[in-house]
């Protein structure tokens, strides 16, 4: 389903707009829908690119931890479009698809290991509002992943939140990253939001 931009497509004119174009095309084959949305206020598009750079070079959460708790929190939200890019990217990562693509259904699936399980059970207790993350949570991810993976997995999953309802918000939709997977995204239980 194409976006529906709630928040109009922006003309990307200008140098700044010819770079946008250049680098996402080379990055991902075409301009990301958020970015003609985040192209109407430039302050803004650079505030977040400049942090989503930064937090793409964190490297003290496993890449596997890191994406399951995106995903998570993308799904927990219902944003079609960022776990359309979010499995897009775990492909270009080399990460585990046959994992990956189980997100939605994780508490069926039996590809998960204790700690991933742990991982997406608290992204989605962080993304559920109210939040559900209990004291127990936490302290058993502490334990197994450390304080420093602990502060990344926690700040990736509040990102993802930001990201997951901006682009909801906008009326961003799956934009066809994901099809270029040679594992599909398992379909979304009948009644969730994704």
């Amino acid at each position: 389903m194409p976006s529906t931009f709630r928040i109009p497509k922006a003309d990307l004119t200008g140098l700044y707009g010819a770079v946008v174009r250049r680098v996402s095309r080379k990055m991902y084959g075409e301009v990301p829908d958020v970015g003609y949305v985040l192209f109407h206020h430039k302050p803004v598009l650079r505030a977040v690119m400049g942090f989503e750079t930064r937090a793409g070079k964190w490297k003290a959460l496993d890449p596997t931890y890191k994406s399951l708790a995106e995903m998570a929190a993308a799904s927990t939200i219902g944003c079609s479009w960022c776990l359309d890019f979010g499995y897009y990217l775990a492909g270009n990562e080399n990460l585990d698809l046959e994992k990956i693509s189980q997100v939605q259904v994780w508490r069926t699936s039996d590809v998960f290991d204790e700690t991933e399980r742990k991982v997406i059970e608290y992204a989605e207790a962080m993304t559920t509002t109210p939040m559900t993350v209990t004291d127990e949570m936490v302290a058993a991810l502490l334990a197994e992943l450390g304080a420093e993976a602990m502060v990344e997995l926690t700040q990736m999953i509040a990102l993802e939140n930001m990201r997951s309802r901006f682009n909801s918000a906008a009326g961003l939709q799956s934009q066809g990253y994901s099809d270029v997977c040679e594992i599909p995204l398992a379909p979304a239980p009948v009644g969730s939001q994704a």
